[in-house]
């Protein structure tokens, strides 16, 4: 993860060349199980068996990974995706059994965070905190793997992990939010048809630019596949920019980046003992109802505000971050992120994570305004993933590929905008148009109290401006969790995500059936 830009989270893909055993057929009276759905290997792919124990059953399933090819309208190649698979052994009626397309962020992120974090059928093995051990780095089976509850399809966006543009094809055509959603929907239309689960029912999990990229797809699979899903997971969210981006003229991120400040400082026991004798979900309730009140008014009025305001703003802000009066006067009210991460534990040396504010590091002097380097990131997590899942892919997966494996930003180019010029991208149109168009479609949005590169506010505040009629409303779910943007990293966290997606795929196929 780098910039305000560029967000990790779900992570991938497009395309695979791929074949599947379909061809079974149900005796007369209907009851025989249909053979092995599972992809055939091709010479783009390969084919493992293998099982994972989930809530005491064990689920016997095939995974596939390799490349999907996409081609142009006249059958050229111009990239090779990669993507790995999970499909359930001994599925007898595909149209009962769920699947799901999941990817990360970045833009530049691969898949592995959710693939190897929480949702695929093994895990990396961290601290109960979520620290790195020491290496080698290790993965383990993972019990609370989804795979129980539907298929499972990572994908790995262009310029991503192994994923590339051929030869001759320049990868700026991947890279840009238009030419993102067209290549991973071209990718989901492409595996959905080879496979033939055009009849199952459909999810899509993304994480942090993963979840821009779902808001986007859910519309962009209806208009150009007439592809409709039943759910969409947003993990850690981010669907309007402006509400992350720190700059001159937009107040906006500082009242919902507010909320996430008190947790964090609430952590670090930087409260009166008033608020630190809240738990965290009253804390910032009570904040939540600060910042889109008195604080949002108080910058609405700008320098307009007369002397008592003012005074009263710095004093609730000291009293919500911990911070001095006398800093918060110099921020003139608006304490950007960096401003925050650098200036809480200023005196102890340390600086606070941007990923996970429960993540600290040291710089090399304790003056600026900004940390040299993201600590919930740098050293933490890239390390174990990256080890993890490659030692993953040749020990269990039987693949290797010669090629460097780009965990985030390295395969990428400049990322455009090029539907958004002069504005901030705003994908919760695209989410609110699908949802009008599919009623009985379900959303549901995932955060964590301790995330800064995509705080749980800012995304409850979009959604909640969608402009969702009551009926819509029902369909959108919230879970907040004492996690930062990787919320599975944090294994209390992780158990209770599983125990929440048992609840949003039950409850979505209960309406279906």
């Amino acid at each position: 993860m780098k910039k305000i830009f560029i967000f990790l989270i779900a992570f991938t893909a497009t395309h695979f060349a791929w074949s599947q055993k379909n061809d079974a057929s149900k005796t007369a009276n209907n009851t025989a199980v249909l053979e092995n759905q599972a992809p055939k290997e091709s010479a783009l792919t390969k084919t493992t068996k293998s099982s994972v124990t989930i809530n005491g059953k064990v689920i016997n399933y095939t995974a596939t990974t390799g490349f999907m090819e996409i081609k142009s309208e006249d059958g050229k190649v111009r990239a090779k995706m990669g993507f790995t698979a999970y499909t359930k052994d001994g599925v007898d009626d595909l149209t009962k059994r769920p699947i799901t397309y999941t990817f990360n962020g970045g833009p530049g992120s691969a898949s592995l965070w959710l693939h190897m974090g929480v949702i695929g059928p093994r895990r990396i093995v961290m601290s109960e905190k979520g620290e790195a051990l020491a290496p080698p780095y290790s993965y383990t089976n993972n019990e609370y793997s989804w795979l129980d509850q539907s298929d499972l399809v990572f994908i790995d966006p262009v310029g991503t992990g192994f994923s590339r543009a051929v030869n001759g094809v320049d990868k700026q055509e991947f890279h840009g939010y238009d030419e993102d959603i067209q290549s991973v929907g071209e990718f989901i239309k492409l595996y959905t048809t080879q496979n033939k689960r055009w009849g199952s029912p459909k999810f899509l999990a993304g994480e942090s630019y993963g979840t821009t990229r779902a808001a986007g797809l859910s519309m962009y699979l209806q208009n150009a596949f007439k592809m409709y899903v039943n759910g969409i997971m947003l993990i850690s969210a981010v669907l309007n920019f402006q509400t992350i981006q720190f700059v001159v003229g937009n107040d906006l991120p500082y009242p919902l980046y507010l909320p996430s400040y008190a947790a964090t400082s609430w952590y670090y026991k930087k409260l009166s003992p008033e608020l630190q004798a809240k738990d965290i979900k009253t804390l910032t309730a009570e904040v939540e109802k600060y910042a889109i009140n008195e604080y949002t008014t108080a910058l609405m009025k700008g320098d307009r505000m007369s002397a008592a305001e003012y005074g009263n703003v710095v004093k609730n802000l000291s009293k919500y971050t911990g911070l001095s009066e006398d800093f918060i006067r110099q921020t003139n009210l608006r304490i950007n992120l960096a401003q925050y991460n650098k200036e809480l534990l200023r005196e102890e040396g340390r600086t606070v994570g941007r990923l996970d504010s429960r993540f600290t590091g040291r710089d090399y002097n304790d003056t600026g305004s900004q940390n040299e380097y993201d600590p919930s990131n740098t050293g933490t997590i890239s390390g174990p993933y990256t080890h993890g899942i490659l030692s993953y892919f040749g020990k269990e997966l039987n693949y290797t590929n010669d090629w460097t494996y780009y965990t985030l930003g390295g395969g990428l180019g400049r990322w455009n905008y090029s539907n958004v010029q002069n504005s901030y991208l705003n994908v919760a149109e695209y989410m609110r148009k699908a949802m009008a168009q599919s009623p009985s479609m379900k959303v549901w949005v995932l955060g964590g109290y301790y995330d800064f590169a995509t705080p749980y506010f800012a995304s409850k505040y979009v959604i909640n401006h969608m402009g969702l009629r009551p009926e819509q409303q029902k369909n959108v779910d919230f879970t907040y969790y004492e996690a930062g943007h990787m919320l599975y990293i944090h294994m209390p966290s992780l158990k209770q995500m599983k125990v929440d997606a048992d609840t949003f795929y039950g409850k979505t196929l209960k309406e279906i059936n």
